[in-house]
């Protein structure tokens, strides 16, 4: 068997390379947003299989379909209009000083549902009962992307994101389709505006070179002829509507084959396309392993041919690819443990689970996160967010640092202090020292394997073993030190 192949060769552990704390916690971190010193030991038991066996075991729904009640609060935009005729009538016979004051309150009560969306979503990955399933959403989020600042709908954009929960592990054939009819991507990708004689190129264009095949793989009469396959493909409020009279019923040819084709016709040859299934699984390679799998090189390529292959033997279910790629030999190696940069809501997300805290306050949560350049439901561009190193620069990096500080020392920007709620300082002063750590060397272990995760330089584990002096057990110097943990290049990394 090819070095390619054993590379997707289930992991196994074994004396000399046991599945131990660093290996769950790597686990933990890829396939979710991070886990407490009790979750990655109980993950280190189960071991590698049963482990992932256990984090994908959830139903393939979305929230809405799993709890009645677990749905973001809607209630600034539920007496708005649903869709553009009741929007119309409700301007009809209108001033324009009223229809001024009514459009502002449209967008004020949107932006509140958006808000409330955001949060909604962010306490669902935080503290959701599916780690794996939010962690796809947020994959789908960018790869399938939508941003509030195009879509005014707030309603919409928590539709698609159901969506992408719901398919997360699910039919990546039938997620096509799903998002090709979804009235978010049809408004934020023009399609609403694609009709025969005129048709608009733009979602057809992205589907191809974003969304399903990459940059080399269609041609500029593909994505002419795909538009016209997908003339008529509309939406009407929270619906997707097919509008036969703006279809061309005329013969296409795409991908060199000719026929009266429609959206879903093109989907198909899409999905059959060579490229397809190793763009796709070399992209959630990426995500959840290590970055240069399209490096050039054939070990690279033929990572993502083979994984491309998982795919088409599952029929296009994702969970086996999914299995496959956390299971894997390349998944555990030195490539990829420790050296991804952590996305900003991972980073976010990770430091409130590990360390026990609820979220911020809205307001200051999502101005981080922008700031740090991943605000959900507003990515820059149909591109989705890039990863990687473009997470850090001079700007972003000092907002991380002030941020992880902040949240470890309690100290978070907008919480009034009111030990009588037990806000985040009240309830971390307790948990500072270890129970069982009597010196200064097993306070700083403690904290490096909790929020590290793995073993760190000697050197700098010394400076942190300085910072405590002759007083191990001062809660307040203990909290500087795990202050100066977090402020470590180590720890912007999963």
């Amino acid at each position: 068997m090819s070095a390619l192949h054993r590379l997707l060769e289930p992991y196994q552990s074994t004396d000399k390379d046991p599945f131990d704390v660093i290996k769950a916690a790597h686990l933990l971190n890829r396939a979710g947003f991070g886990g407490t010193p009790e979750e990655v030991e109980k993950v280190r038991r189960m071991g590698p299989v049963a482990a992932v066996d256990w984090l994908l075991d959830f139903p393939d729904k979305g929230a809405e379909e799993q709890s009645d009640t677990d749905v973001p609060d809607f209630s600034s935009v539920a007496d708005f209009p649903k869709n553009f005729r009741e929007f119309r009538e409700a301007f009809r016979g209108k001033s324009n000083e009223e229809r001024a004051k009514l459009r502002m309150m449209f967008q004020r009560g949107n932006r509140e549902a958006m808000m409330e969306t955001a949060k909604w979503w962010l306490n669902r990955m935080a503290y959701g009962p599916q780690p794996v399933q939010e962690k796809l959403t947020l994959f789908s989020h960018g790869h399938f992307p939508t941003s509030f600042r195009d879509e005014k709908s707030a309603w919409l954009i928590w539709r698609q994101n159901e969506l992408q929960r719901r398919m997360a592990v699910g039919n990546f054939h039938e997620f096509v389709k799903g998002i090709s009819r979804d009235p978010a991507m049809l408004q934020y990708l023009n399609n609403n505006q694609n009709r025969k004689g005129k048709p608009n190129e733009n979602y057809a264009r992205e589907l191809m070179e974003l969304f399903t095949l990459g940059i080399g793989n269609y041609t500029e009469t593909d994505v002419k002829e795909a538009a016209r396959a997908f003339t008529g493909w509309a939406s009407e409020g929270d619906e997707y509507v097919f509008r036969r009279n703006l279809h061309d019923e005329d013969r296409k040819v795409f991908f060199g084959q000719s026929g009266n084709f429609n959206g879903d016709d093109v989907i198909d040859l899409i999905i059959r396309h060579k490229a397809c299934a190793p763009f796709i699984a070399g992209k959630l390679f990426r995500f959840f392993a290590y970055d240069d799998v399209e490096a050039g090189g054939p070990l690279e390529q033929g990572i993502a041919e083979s994984l491309g292959q998982v795919l088409r033997d599952a029929k296009w279910n994702m969970r086996p690819l999914v299995k496959t790629i956390l299971r894997s030999k390349a998944f555990y190696s030195e490539k990829a443990i420790g050296v991804q940069i952590k996305s900003p809501v991972q980073l976010v997300l990770g430091t409130v689970r590990i360390m026990g805290l609820t979220l911020p306050p809205p307001q200051m949560l999502q101005n981080v996160l922008r700031q740090m350049g991943q605000m959900p439901f507003n990515p820059p561009n149909v591109k989705g967010w890039p990863g990687g190193h473009a997470w850090i620069n001079a700007a972003t990096l000092f907002v991380r640092y002030n941020t992880c500080v902040a949240l470890v020392g309690g100290n978070v920007p907008g919480r009034p202090e009111r030990p009588d709620r037990g806000d985040a300082k009240t309830r971390l002063k307790a948990k500072f020292k270890p129970d069982g750590a009597d010196t200064a060397q097993q306070v700083v272990d403690y904290w490096i394997a909790k929020l590290i995760q793995r073993p760190i330089e000697a050197p700098k584990r010394q400076v942190l073993v300085d910072s405590l002096g002759s007083s191990p057990g001062d809660e307040f110097s203990i909290r500087k030190m795990v202050q100066l943990i977090v402020s470590m290049p180590e720890y912007q990394l999963c």
